[in-house]
C-alpha cells in the first residue's frame, strides 16, 4: 500500500468515525399528537408515508392537543398535531409523502356528480371556458365512486377548487353549488 492509499484510508476512516459521533446530537423529536405519517432526524434520514386511509370524511380527532413549547435541538422537529406527511431532518435527509386518503362517498355527492355532467352539455361552449376538463373531473370522480365507494380526498379537494375558483363556467350552476356542497361536507 503506498503512502497515498494509507492517507486516503486514514481520512476515510477519521470521517466515518465523526459521521458515527455526530449521529446521537441531531436532536430529538416532540408531537403532541401523530395519527399517521413518518418523522426521522439525523445521518442519513429518510421518511416515508406510502399510507391508503379509508374514512367516512370529517372525522379529524378534535380536542386539546399538546402543542410542544420548544423546537428540539439542532435538527430537531416540533409537531403540534400531524395527520399524514412526512417529515426529515439532517444529513442526507428526505421525505416522501405518497398517500392516498379514501373517503366514503355519500349517494348525495354522486347525484350531484351526475346532475352537474347532464347540464354541462346544454352550456354553450368557448375557448377557456374549463367546461372540458370539470367534465373530465367528474367523470373520473364519478367512476370511482361507482367502482369503489370512495373518492380520494386530493381528487375531491381539486374539483371543488376547480368549481368555486372560477375556472369554469360551469361553477355558477345550481348542480355545481349542490357538488361543491357535498364535497365540503366530507371533507370538513
Amino acid at each position: 500500500m503506498t503512502d497515498e492509499q494509507r492517507d486516503q484510508r486514514e481520512q476515510r476512516e477519521r470521517e466515518g468515525r465523526e459521521g458515527r459521533e455526530g449521529r446521537g446530537k441531531v436532536g430529538g423529536v416532540a408531537v403532541g399528537r401523530f395519527t399517521g405519517g413518518a418523522i426521522t432526524t439525523g445521518h442519513g434520514s429518510r421518511a416515508e408515508d406510502r399510507s391508503e386511509r379509508v374514512g367516512q370524511g370529517a372525522e379529524r380527532e378534535t380536542g386539546p392537543v399538546a402543542v410542544p413549547q420548544s423546537v428540539p435541538e439542532d435538527g430537531g422537529v416540533a409537531v403540534g398535531e400531524m395527520a399524514g406527511g412526512a417529515v426529515a431532518t439532517g444529513t442526507d435527509a428526505e421525505a416522501v409523502y405518497a398517500s392516498r386518503e379514501l373517503l366514503s362517498a355519500s349517494p348525495e355527492l354522486l347525484a350531484a356528480v351526475r346532475m352537474l355532467r347532464q347540464q354541462l352539455p346544454l352550456l354553450a361552449r368557448a375557448e377557456g371556458d374549463g367546461l372540458d376538463r370539470c367534465d373530465g373531473q367528474l367523470a373520473e370522480l364519478e367512476e370511482e365512486v361507482v367502482r369503489t365507494g370512495r373518492a380520494e380526498r386530493g381528487r375531491l379537494v381539486r374539483l371543488r377548487a376547480l368549481l368555486t375558483g372560477g375556472a369554469t363556467t360551469a361553477g355558477g350552476l345550481a348542480s355545481a353549488i349542490a357538488v361543491v356542497q357535498a364535497i365540503s361536507g366530507l371533507l370538513g
